[in-house]
C-alpha cells in the first residue's frame, strides 16, 4: 500500500478492518439481539443505530474523498441480520474504490454538515479531524452498549489487535 495515496491508506483499508471488527461484534449478540435496542442513556442512539451511523461513516467519508458522490445504501432494519447486511454493502462499496482517485485528496474541499453545522474542510482535516472520529466515536459506543449489557466482548474484539489470556482482568 506505500505506493497509494496517503488518504486511501489512511481510511480506505482502516474502514475495512473495523467493519470486520463489527461483524465479529454481531456474532456475539446472536441470541441476545435485543442488546442492539438498548442505549446508554436515553437521548443516545441505541446500539443498532450505533453500528448503522458507523458504517454509513465509512462512505460518507471516503467517497468525497475519492471525488465522487456518496452511494445510496439500503436500509435495512437495525437487526443482527439487517446490520451484517449493511457491513457488507459497505464493505462491497469500498472495495469499489480505486485508490487514484484518492490522489491529491489532501486538498479536495468537502462541504458538508455535522449536525446543524454547516462545514468546508480540506480532505485530510475532514479524513482526520471529523470522519474516522465519528466513525470510531459511534464504534466505541456500540462496543459499550454490549458490554455494558452482558456481552462479553473486550479490547481484542474491538481493535483485532491485543490478546489476553482467558480470565484475565486489569
Amino acid at each position: 500500500m506505500a505506493d497509494h495515496p496517503p488518504l486511501y491508506t489512511a481510511s480506505v483499508p482502516v474502514f475495512l478492518h473495523y467493519l470486520d471488527r463489527q461483524r465479529g461484534l454481531l456474532d456475539k449478540v446472536r441470541g441476545r439481539e435485543e442488546v442492539l435496542g438498548m442505549r446508554l442513556q436515553p437521548d443516545m442512539f441505541t446500539c443498532g443505530q450505533q453500528l448503522a451511523t458507523a458504517t454509513g461513516f465509512a462512505l460518507r467519508v471516503t467517497y468525497p474523498l475519492a471525488g465522487r458522490g456518496q452511494p445510496k445504501v439500503s436500509e435495512p432494519p437495525p437487526d443482527r441480520d439487517g446490520l451484517l447486511a449493511r457491513v457488507a454493502e459497505a464493505e462491497e462499496a469500498l472495495r469499489a474504490l480505486d485508490p487514484a482517485e484518492f490522489a491529491g485528496a489532501e486538498q479536495r474541499r468537502v462541504r458538508h454538515r455535522a449536525g446543524f453545522a454547516q462545514l468546508d474542510q480540506d480532505g485530510a482535516t475532514f479524513l482526520h479531524v471529523f470522519g474516522m472520529p465519528n466513525f470510531l466515536f459511534h464504534s466505541s459506543i456500540a462496543f459499550a452498549i454490549l458490554r455494558a449489557n452482558g456481552i462479553e466482548v473486550g479490547k481484542a474484539d474491538f481493535d483485532g489487535q491485543h490478546d489476553y489470556p482467558p480470565g484475565f482482568r486489569f
